[in-house]
């Protein structure tokens, strides 16, 4: 396919740099790119029009206008490239088994037929992976995708309303499996309650986590799929009922206790009756043997190669000052190759929130890695949320300025004062809302651009500080949705 692509005087070589070889370049009477219009785009080919034998025309993904009437007259699609001239190298190298859009830029198109090849992908290994064990039809260890076990903390304690909730908000953001969290002072008609509840709001299998045989008992005489945890504390006690239950089972050491422990109890469980086993090794946080822990997995997986093993990443999330994008994505590296099969979070603290979806995602790559026997990168889906693969064009500091500042005047607007919050998690939706409320009206939105375009419409501002303030403001809180922050009007985000 032989390929033009149009482009204004700033971005020249920028977009001969970015296209190499992969295309040829029309440069268009215009400083800005993203200011070719039809008629200029014409005007620059029809200087030449005696050489023109193109199967495509590139535009910048920012053009706005209608080039239908070009197309006819040129005889060749017109659709819209990426955004950015830099982004030209990732996208040319798809334009002969991609359909580009007139209306969305490549960039965007591209990211999302990638992601959507590589879900796919994700997908059809799953569907030839081979499993010991199944949990609801869900692959368990083998070579089957590691799957998220999200913990709903205290579950038994909880009321209906606010245990379904999580419980549907944990589904939303990816989790694969749910797990009921008893407190210790929790009773059987607690545990019975909180697994109805969990039946009635979701059909991902659900798991108990006690080590209280009474509690366990009661569990599975209301069906519950898989049990967290037996040791020799409760082996002899729950471990018969449980075999015959035929569910599988979480086999950690006893407190305190380590490799020759877990051993151990896998022999008193198996000498129980309980042939669907999972291993935990425990991962220990950082500063408390966490090096060691990855090494007691390792050599547990290399002597039980076909026992699928639990990871509890939640362990060191939870006791880590750190964004826990970063810390799931390399935890779960790991675990891909320490042989885990099921990534446990509570997604319990503030500073975790996010950590079910993360996992979700890292699992995928690891799939997708594993198969292409590459790094986890350039796969079609990433973690990568703050800091960038390819950075933008930077502006030329000017030879002549004005220097900013701020207004230290500031006056009331006579329409009246706006005050806006967010609602993160919407009633259980994944995506929460932007709130602004006015004397005389609440508006929600999604953005801080129909939100403020509401604003506009509506006619409830008059003065061009305060609509600047409110878009300001109205961004801010976009973001802190976007990232699970949370918002205060005028604070810093």
């Amino acid at each position: 396919m032989k390929i033009l692509i149009a482009t204004g005087r700033l971005a020249e070589q920028t977009v001969r740099n970015a296209a190499k070889d992969l295309a040829e370049i029309l440069v268009i009477d215009t400083e800005i790119a993203a200011f070719i219009t039809p008629r200029k785009l014409l005007a620059a080919i029809n200087e030449d029009i005696s050489v023109f034998n193109y199967d495509l025309i590139f535009i910048p993904g920012l053009v706005s206008g209608n080039f239908e009437k070009a197309e006819k007259e040129l005889g060749c699609q017109i659709l819209l490239g990426p955004k950015h001239a830099y982004d030209l190298g990732f996208v040319l190298p798809f334009a002969d088994c991609v359909e580009f859009s007139r209306d969305i830029p490549a960039c965007e198109l591209l990211a999302d037929v990638r992601r959507s090849m590589a879900l796919e992908k994700v997908q059809e290994l799953e569907d030839a992976a081979i499993s010991p064990l199944e949990l609801r039809g869900m692959k368990i260890g083998g070579n089957s995708r590691m799957k998220v076990l999200a913990e709903v903390v205290d579950a038994t304690g909880l009321d209906i309303d606010t245990l379904a909730l999580r419980i549907r908000s944990f589904e939303i953001k990816g989790a694969d499996m749910i797990d009921l969290g008893a407190s210790l002072h929790a009773t059987p008609a607690d545990v019975k309650r909180a697994i109805g509840v969990a039946r009635e709001t979701t059909s991902l299998p659900v798991s108990i986590d006690t080590l209280d045989p009474v509690l366990i008992r009661e569990a599975l005489n209301c069906g519950i799929d898989m049990v967290l945890s037996i040791d020799s504390s409760n082996v002899e006690a729950i471990g018969p009922e449980i075999a015959d239950s035929g569910i599988p089972a979480v086999v950690i050491p006893n407190q305190g206790e380590g490799f020759d422990s877990l051993e151990n109890n896998v022999e008193l469980a198996r000498a129980a009756g309980v042939k669907k086993l999972i291993a935990d090794p425990v991962l220990d946080p950082i500063g408390h043997g966490i090096a060691g822990s990855i090494v007691r997995y390792m050599e547990f997986h290399k002597k039980n190669p076909d026992m699928p093993v639990f990871f509890g990443i939640g362990n060191v999330t939870e006791l880590i000052d750190v964004d826990s994008t970063g810390v799931n994505a390399t935890l779960c590296g790991i675990g891909a190759e320490l042989g885990a099969s099921i990534l446990f979070t509570p997604e319990y603290s503030n500073k975790t929130q996010g950590s079910i979806d993360e996992l979700k995602r890292a699992s995928q790559m690891m799939v997708l890695s594993h198969e292409r026997k590459s790094s986890p990168k350039d796969l079609g889906i990433d973690l990568i949320e703050i800091k960038e693969k390819r950075r933008r064009t930077d502006s030329i500091f000017p030879d002549s300025f004005v220097r900013a500042e701020k207004n230290k005047m500031w006056t009331l607007d006579p329409r009246g004062s706006i005050r806006i919050g967010i609602i993160p998690d919407a009633h259980g939706k994944k995506e929460g809302c932007i709130l602004a409320e006015h004397d005389s009206v609440s508006i929600l939105g999604r953005t801080a651009q129909e939100v403020m375009d509401t604003i506009l419409d509506m006619e409830l501002v008059s003065r061009l500080e305060h609509a600047a303030y409110l878009g300001q403001e109205l961004k801010k809180a976009e973001l802190a949705l976007k990232f699970g922050r949370s918002y205060a009007q005028d604070d810093e985000f």
